[in-house]
């Protein structure tokens, strides 16, 4: 297979992420870099019970105006604004991998199946890899009538469009689109890369969404959706281009082992700086707690959290960590 023409890179040229060795992947797999070292305290199955919720299906079939977001796990996101459902690398099947059966496995069940979804008006995908663009999710949705509309990087627009989904747009950083009278959704920068077979690394581009609801006479909110990411200025960028964000879906898991996956995730405390730099006052921890698929162990990021939480002076509650399936208001 020849290479792709084009390949993309990171804001700050000297980080280079996803040209790694085929044998520096297989040696850390053996070595046990892809999945946590111990389980939870309790076990996979009492951490499962006490973070899960069954989800409320009658306030998800509502369309309400002021912003209203379900976690459905890892960093799948159904965020109810301005009418509209957004629905956000959504990843429910049992593991993050090809057709969704095959990769890292999925130790909290998916709180709802792609057929109980409400009706989604839009789809936002950060990048390809295999836990926030799950095939098997996307088809689920599709074959119970579902046709939303998939907002996506630079050069991801032809799988969708091969494999029958769409209708889809396709944005580089800084470019946006509008979904409806008053609301918008922004590409941004974010610190990582792409891949989704041997050859084609980055590829296609990464990156987060910033979604603007502006209520009438009111001022816009801002929510943000980095993605996966490193930590970069990126998000200093971001508040500098679009303003201060309002809430953050903050990814807080999957950091070691550092020397590997500092360049391409944000530790806790690299997630809290993130928070400052993005201006905002209130977030949602995200992108932990699902799958196996680095070395801390499921109930780790909580902790590290409230430690970073607590050495920048900020409350406990700047981060709500929220139960698989639960719902909740965001204050406007």
């Amino acid at each position: 297979m020849p290479p792709p023409a084009r390949r993309f890179a990171n804001s700050h040229p000297g980080v280079v992420i996803g040209n790694f060795p085929w044998y520096e992947m297989v040696w850390r797999s053996l070595r046990g870099d892809f999945k946590p070292l111990q389980p939870p305290a309790g076990g996979y199955e009492a951490f499962a019970r006490a973070w899960s919720t069954p989800v409320d299906h009658a306030r998800l079939s509502q369309r309400p105006q002021s912003p209203v977001v379900t976690w459905l796990g890892h960093v799948s996101i159904l965020l109810q604004v301005g009418g509209l459902n957004v629905l956000m690398d959504p990843t429910l099947a049992t593991h993050a991998g090809p057709l969704g059966r095959f990769g890292a496995p999925r130790r909290v069940p998916a709180p709802l199946q792609p057929e109980a979804l409400p009706p989604i008006d839009v789809v936002l995908i950060s990048h390809n890899h295999y836990d926030h663009l799950c095939y098997a999710t996307l088809r689920r949705l599709q074959q119970a009538g579902q046709a939303p509309r998939f907002v996506v990087p630079q050069g991801l627009g032809g799988w969708f469009t091969q494999r029958g989904f769409g209708p889809v747009t396709e944005l580089h950083w800084w470019e946006h689109a509008d979904l409806a009278p008053g609301l918008c959704v922004h590409f941004t920068p974010a610190q990582h890369w792409s891949r989704r077979t041997p050859w084609d690394t980055n590829a296609s581009l990464w990156g987060g969404f910033v979604l603007e609801w502006a209520a009438a006479g009111a001022a816009p909110w801002r929510f943000l959706f980095p993605g996966d990411t490193g930590y970069s200025d990126d998000f200093k960028a971001i508040r500098q281009r679009l303003g201060a964000m309002d809430f953050v879906a903050l990814p807080i898991g999957a950091y070691l082992p550092r020397d590997f996956m500092k360049p391409m995730h944000v530790n806790p405390a690299d997630a809290v700086q993130l928070l400052l730099d993005s201006g905002a006052t209130q977030a949602m921890g995200v992108h932990w707690g699902t799958f196996m698929l680095t070395q801390e162990a499921f109930d780790h990021p909580p902790r590290d959290l409230a430690a970073a939480l607590a050495q920048r002076g900020l409350p406990a509650d700047t981060v709500w960590l929220m139960r698989h399936g639960e719902t909740r208001a965001i204050d406007v």
